[in-house]
């Protein structure tokens, strides 16, 4: 194109705007902050969200961590189109539309990162690369070292962000939380619970759904969990087989190839699926996830790329990755639970559900960050890997007076089904995950 012709640059958004779930504003206000470049001014936007805003050829995007939000630039003869979706599968749709998906790959794809104003200039060939503007930096180890007033004010904390998302639902709208009896869907249930009555909200609204395929230990512990503060009531089992255990049914639902998650989401549909054969209707199912990032609670002993001292140096290490600009930041995928919390959110979006996890909420984060795991800690992995135990039963101890069981922990696929089984269905191989994942858009 001459450089005095005009470009025509298009904006596809195909995000859902009723999936943005803003409780302190208009979603009109918050995309005119996300417009207006201001850090500070999209840091307020309190709630789940993913924007796009546009004024001429000035694109900006932000989401939180709990919303996926990808986007294409393709190539036209009268300028660049830019499409913005939750899913690759979308905008690959949508270029097939457009007679534009020969430009097509999957790694092309690019993902917001989650806590980034992300900018982009739709100024045509060669493209400019997108800026990024952090919104959301807490400030680290800016608490005491008294794991009580710790686990005061983040169980407080997370009080506070379920108090407001129940106060958003509608009177008599029922809850799930997905449910093992580990710390962090325990905290979450018994939270829960304890704001529905201090709410003056009935909490026979309230269910806790563990999933189990009839041989994994989850089940058996959210039983005495639940039979030791009197409140075995409310657990209700989901009975899967595992004949439906489906990796290639994953990785097609949540778009990446990595193992864990892989494992993860299949569970996570496992569940999904079971609650809406039974429930038609149900619309909200909670989950915990974030608790571990928040807390740090990894095995860093499986990952030789981590030592202690990068777990407790790096701002939110587990949240992010490596981080924007970082070598092994990907573009397509974003890193650590920014990428990660595709593997909770696409399975409840296919079955109709509103997912929400307190644990992820900025100010929740805010506090766990503010945690001095270096004095705590001196760099003692297992007194690391105790800690989110102790915060959070002190914490619930001090808040609503529970005496909360800790059991030791367990990944979400290896407390529903047992390892060996699902081992059997699951190789865990990531080079045969991304060959599958790869396989949809010959």
């Amino acid at each position: 194109m001459h450089p005095n012709d005009v470009y025509v640059e298009r904006v596809v958004d195909l995000l859902d705007p009723a999936a943005n779930r803003i409780l302190n504003m208009s979603v009109g206000e918050a995309r005119a902050r996300v417009l207006s470049g201001d850090a500070a001014k999209v840091a307020e936007i309190d709630g789940s969200f993913a924007l796009l805003a546009r004024s001429g050829k000035t694109v900006n995007m932000a989401r939180s961590l709990d919303r996926p939000m990808r986007y294409f630039l393709a190539k036209r003869q009268e300028g660049p189109a830019l499409i913005v979706a939750d899913r690759i599968d979308r905008i690959h749709e949508q270029l097939c539309k457009e007679g534009l998906d020969d430009q097509f790959h999957p790694s092309y794809t690019r993902m917001v990162p989650a806590h980034y104003l992300t900018g982009i200039q739709l100024i045509g060939c060669p493209d400019p690369d997108p800026t990024y503007t952090r919104f959301f930096t807490p400030e680290r180890e800016s608490l005491p070292a008294d794991l009580d007033e710790i686990g005061r004010r983040y169980i407080g904390a997370l009080a506070d962000e379920i108090g407001k998302q129940l106060k958003a639902l509608p009177e008599a709208e029922p809850v799930g939380i997905a449910f093992s009896g580990g710390g962090d869907s325990g905290a979450v249930f018994l939270v829960t619970y304890h704001m529905m009555l201090r709410l003056g909200m009935n909490p026979a609204r309230l269910k806790a759904f563990t999933l189990s395929f009839g041989d994994g230990p989850d089940l058996a512990q959210a039983r005495e969990f639940l039979a030791r503060l009197d409140l075995g009531l409310f657990l209700e089992a989901i009975e899967a087989d595992p004949d439906e255990l489906d990796a290639e049914q994953s990785i097609r639902v949540i778009e990446d190839y990595k193992p864990l998650d892989v494992e993860c989401a299949t569970m996570g549909l496992a569940l999904c699926r079971g609650i809406r054969r039974r429930y038609p209707d149900w619309r909200h199912l909670w989950d915990g996830d974030g608790g571990d990032e928040n807390l740090k609670d990894y095995p860093i002993e499986e990952n030789p790329e981590l030592t202690i001292r990068s777990v407790v140096h790096n701002l939110m290490l587990y949240h992010e990755g490596w981080g924007v600009g970082r070598i092994k930041h990907s573009l397509t995928y974003s890193g650590g639970l920014s990428r990660g919390y595709v593997r909770t959110y696409a399975p409840g979006r296919q079955y109709g559900f509103e997912g929400f996890s307190p644990f992820m909420r900025p100010q929740v984060i805010a506090v766990s960050e503010g945690i001095p795991f270096i004095e705590l800690t001196r760099y003692d992995v297992p007194t690391l890997y105790s800690l989110k135990g102790e915060v959070i039963s002190r914490g619930l101890r001090s808040c609503f007076g529970v005496e909360m069981p800790v059991f030791e922990k367990r990944r979400f696929q290896h407390g529903a089904v047992r390892q060996e089984t699902l081992r059997s269905r699951l190789p865990q191989q990531e080079t045969a995950y991304r060959r599958r994942f790869l396989a949809m858009y010959p």
